[in-house]
């Protein structure tokens, strides 16, 4: 990790800058800060921004750098992925204007890590996590922040916190909110049960734990299976929601209801003017490629740009600097807007809350009015997890051989439309990113998206993202898992992932 760190301060030239530092305590968070901020020193940082405990969500890092024009910031977390002595442990670093570092950038780091020959540290005590305060050590200040406090005013200024008050205050409405011990458990206590009146109790595995409880911090049904398991009960409240172990993901639900990542961004979308953050208007909005195309349709009518992009936030950050877009979002339940430049899980939560506020209608109701007005589409992932790098790459491989021949082709009935590896040019630097997933469309609305993916630290998974489009309200509110049978079947059969995996079924459905 010093020689990391060392590697980072030598390539963007530390020596007098300001830097946002925290993490999502899962285990060793606080003695890398104790680390850092020793190299920091030796290193004459100007000044350091810590929030309290060590405890800094990725959003708020974001919003942090963003308001106290620091020149970047060190999160310490593996984002979703499991924490503990045995799990994993991640650094990411994000540049001035609170986003991630780009790809130039995270070359150089990795340049220089293989260059590193020494670190600077100096030997003091550890300093106080736990207690708001300043001091200055050496030539660097250390201001311990209150990052709640930070965040839950940016909040405060982009959503109608009355009109959600009342909302929890009409007896009638009741939330719960899965903060699965990870690190946005603080935030969400102050703002949903103390600002906004949520009853005590809402939000569940609210305290931050070093390995989040044993729990795998990823807010699907599959890992957030209590919460899953509570909203499909039949005293379930209105709504339930949770996010993961850095914060800047969320799983929104309604009774007996779950609303898939690429619904939830085109109904906020959708119903922006009903929030006072955004009653300005959409100027265009962007979407990973292998998201949903719902907000493509939403985008459609309000007559704004809809950006295909790769997987990864970092490539968000250029259309929000250029004010391209107001709204993002993720396959991997990640949703956000021009309020950061990373997605935000709390965000997302308030965003629904006001709008539920304002509708007076059930989650399922909005959703299903929006279904009747745009068109659903049915999407899911299938995972392929703990597969060899090879055996992803050989699945990868023979597909992108096909893939040149296969338009006109039919399969189990449907028809192959066109097939590509999906390659970028950013519209702002006009860099080029290549390789991001083969993407195959067939007829009726089918479209079939292949990638290797994962931000674990041991073996591959192969994803593989199915979605249809169904226009008629009749058909609507058939099973995802039924409506999409077929075109599963496709993908394994397109693939040949039983033969080339060893897998005959998705060891994780989302």
């Amino acid at each position: 990790m010093e020689n990391f760190i060392q590697a980072l301060f030598d390539t963007i030239v530390i020596e007098g800058k300001t830097l946002v530092l925290g993490g999502d305590g899962r285990f060793y968070n606080r003695e890398a800060i104790q680390i850092i901020v020793r190299m920091a020193i030796a290193n004459k940082v100007a000044k350091l921004l810590i929030g309290r405990n060590g405890i800094l969500s990725t959003p708020a890092a974001s919003h942090l750098i963003r308001k106290f024009d620091a020149d970047g910031g060190i999160i310490l977390s593996a984002s979703h992925n499991p924490g503990g002595p045995a799990a994993d442990f991640g650094i990411k670093y994000n540049s001035s204007n609170g986003g991630p570092a780009n790809t130039t950038l995270t070359d150089k780091f990795y340049e220089a890590a293989c260059q590193i020959s020494y670190y600077n540290i100096v030997e003091i005590a550890d300093i106080d996590l736990d207690t708001l305060r300043k001091e200055t050590i050496g030539d660097t200040i250390i201001e311990v922040i209150d990052s709640v406090a930070e965040y839950s005013t940016l909040m405060e200024h982009l959503f109608d916190f009355d009109r959600i008050h009342h909302l929890f205050n009409s007896g009638v409405f009741h939330a719960r909110f899965d903060a699965m011990n990870a690190v946005t458990g603080p935030y969400a206590k102050t703002i949903l049960e103390k600002k906004l009146g949520a009853n005590q109790g809402s939000v569940v595995r609210g305290t931050p734990l070093e390995d989040f409880g044993g729990g795998h911090p990823d807010p699907n049904p599959i890992y957030a299976a209590g919460l899953y398991e509570h909203m499909f009960a039949p005293d379930a409240p209105d709504f339930g929601a949770a996010s993961d172990g850095d914060g800047d993901r969320n799983m929104i639900m309604g009774k007996q209801f779950m609303v898939s990542p690429g619904d939830s961004l085109a109904i906020i979308v959708a119903n922006a003017n009903r929030v006072p953050g955004y009653r300005d208007g959409v100027v265009g909005v962007a979407r990973s490629m292998p998201t949903s195309r719902a907000v493509d349709r939403v985008a459609a009518y309000m007559g704004v740009e809809c950006f295909e992009t790769p997987t990864g936030w970092k490539y968000f950050s250029n259309l929000l600097d250029q004010r391209l877009i107001t709204f993002c979002g993720e396959e991997s339940f990640g949703t956000g807007s021009d309020h950061l430049r990373e997605k935000d899980g709390l965000w997302a939560v308030l965003f629904w809350l006001n709008i539920l506020a304002e509708r007076q209608q059930s989650v399922n109701d909005i959703v299903q009015q929006h279904w009747h007005a745009f068109g659903r589409h049915f999407y899911c992932r299938h995972d392929y997890e703990g597969i060899s790098l090879k055996r992803g790459e050989n699945v990868i491989a023979q597909l992108s051989e096909q893939l040149p021949k296969l338009s006109g082709k039919h399969i189990n009935g449907h028809e192959i439309i066109a097939g590509d590896n999906f390659s970028y040019v950013d519209p702002v630097d006009n860099s080029v990113s290549e390789n991001q997933g083969l993407r195959i469309v067939l007829d009726n609305g089918i479209r079939i998206i292949y990638r290797l993916s994962g931000t674990s630290t041991e073996a591959a998974t192969l994803r593989v993202y199915l979605e249809r489009f169904e226009p008629k309200p009749e058909k609507q509110l058939l099973d995802t898992q039924l409506a999409l049978a077929d075109v599963a079947k496709i993908s394994r059969t397109l693939a040949k992932i039983s033969e080339l995996t060893g897998l005959n079924e998705p060891t994780l459905i989302v």
